[in-house]
């Protein structure tokens, strides 16, 4: 067939584009915009084969398989396919496992099954020599392009180079027009506007539980402390275990029960069970709270420790607690997507999560605030959660969180998570319900 096709290893390509721009292969140093590299791609092609083009491979590396956003903006694009590979992390290293396998058996069955005349390979990688060889054999004209490399660096297998059938390279001014370093902005990168919303999130007080919390571990640790210096403590007979004076006692969790003596929410750890999960003892290293108004009106001091990085309703991730059980009827009677959602706007939903939502933090908070606050029916609802800024009540926090994940966003392992998403998507979350309710919009429209 008189067609071309390109195959892209995108990680030699946005690998060598970063080095030659910022001197070293981190994609996370550029930004892409992919629509311009994909007409390049194809504009190039088309020009150097003189054959139209029938399609375009982008081979690319993500954890666990799971699309990245760039991935799904890139898939839905016309005459672009997406194949990845896993993407693994050893010795502190990110390293690419299936891509090439994957590029050699693609190259392999297009010349076999002569579904083109010419294949554009952008690659460097030399265990795609045999593929490129058996697809010479199978009367394909195979051209191998380069990025240009920096201070004189060479990037790319000589016996690749050697076996092409035709070379080119793509120097730095083809490079820039689709990719930019990200001090640099420009077209494809502007600055990233002011988000407060986020600031507000990680800026916010902290829930009594985390003061409780808080100075129990200061007080344990100082028990510890003064139990091994055996100053002022009794030992116990059995286990040797020190007694805390009364005075330690005083900083003790059941020092902050609620007035009557009620316990906590077990779930929630806090007064009334809003939906906060209790800060594990990683959130809480760093603490640095000043003075707060404690139950009742009281003043407690927890003792100083390092500023936590609080989670609200998902320090545990997003598992199902046993619905409303414990959250304040107020925030208990909201509904949450799925209950607002009909099986025909299900379709509709996951039809524009497909082809029109890239999976970036911020967007996928704002989708699903605008879903869930058009199919509201009572205007109170929006008003009640308007009230809840920062923290978004448990079960529909939990709901935006599964949702963020069907984008690889939170899917990972725990080394892998950024949290940085988290409060992006909550940010996006706030943003949309704002504009809503500056608008004055009807629920429901």
């Amino acid at each position: 067939m008189d067609r071309c096709v390109v195959l892209v290893d995108a990680g030699y390509l946005l690998g060598a584009a970063a080095s030659l721009l910022a001197g070293e292969p981190t994609r996370s140093r550029i930004t892409v915009d992919h629509a311009e590299l994909i007409q390049g791609l194809r504009q190039r092609a088309e020009a150097d084969t003189e054959r139209p083009l029938l399609r375009i491979y982008w081979f690319d590396g993500a954890p666990d398989r799971v699309p990245q956003p760039e991935h799904r903006r890139l898939r839905v694009m016309s005459r672009v396919t997406v194949r990845l590979g896993a993407l693994t992390r050893s010795d502190g290293r990110w390293a690419q496992k299936g891509v090439d396998a994957a590029m050699h058996a693609e190259l392999t069955e297009l010349a076999r099954n002569r579904a083109c005349s010419d294949i554009v390979l952008v690659t460097g990688d030399g265990d795609l020599l045999p593929g490129l060889m058996s697809a010479k054999e199978h009367g394909v004209a195979v051209h191998l392009w380069a990025v240009q490399a920096a201070d004189g660096d060479y990037n790319q297998s000589e016996d690749l180079v050697a076996e092409a059938d035709e070379r080119r390279v793509l120097d730095r001014e083809w490079i820039t027009r689709a990719v930019r370093l990200k001090e640099l902005g420009g077209p494809c990168a502007p600055p990233p506007a002011p988000r407060p919303e986020i600031a507000a999130i990680l800026s916010a007080p902290l829930p009594e539980s985390a003061v409780a919390a808080a100075a129990a571990a200061a007080a344990a640790a100082s028990a510890a402390h003064e139990g091994e210096r055996g100053d002022g403590h009794e030992r116990n007979g059995t286990n040797g275990a020190a007694r805390p004076r009364p005075v330690e006692r005083a900083g003790a969790p059941e020092a902050c029960a609620r007035p009557g003596g009620g316990d906590r929410d077990a779930e929630s750890g806090t007064p009334g069970g809003r939906g906060a999960s209790v800060p594990t003892p990683k959130d809480l290293a760093g603490l640095n709270r000043g003075p707060g108004a404690g139950p009742g009106g009281a003043t407690a001091t927890p003792a100083p420790v390092p500023s936590a990085t609080l989670r609200w309703s998902s320090d545990k991730g997003w598992v199902e607690r046993g619905g409303p059980v414990g959250e304040p009827p107020e925030t208990a009677s909201l509904p949450t997507l799925a209950q607002l959602t009909s099986a025909e706007q299900r379709w509709a939903d996951r039809e524009e999560d497909i082809t029109a939502v890239s999976g970036d933090p911020f967007e996928v908070g704002q989708v699903f605030a605008r879903r869930w606050t058009e199919r509201l029916s009572d205007a109170t609802h929006l008003q009640q959660i308007s009230t809840e800024y920062p923290r978004i009540p448990h079960r529909i926090d939990g709901e935006l969180l599964r949702y963020a994940a069907r984008f690889g966003l939170l899917a990972h392992k725990d080394d892998q998570i950024d949290e940085h998403d988290r409060y992006a998507i909550r940010a996006g979350f706030w943003r949309e319900v704002d504009l809503r309710t500056a608008a004055g919009v009807p629920v429901g429209e």
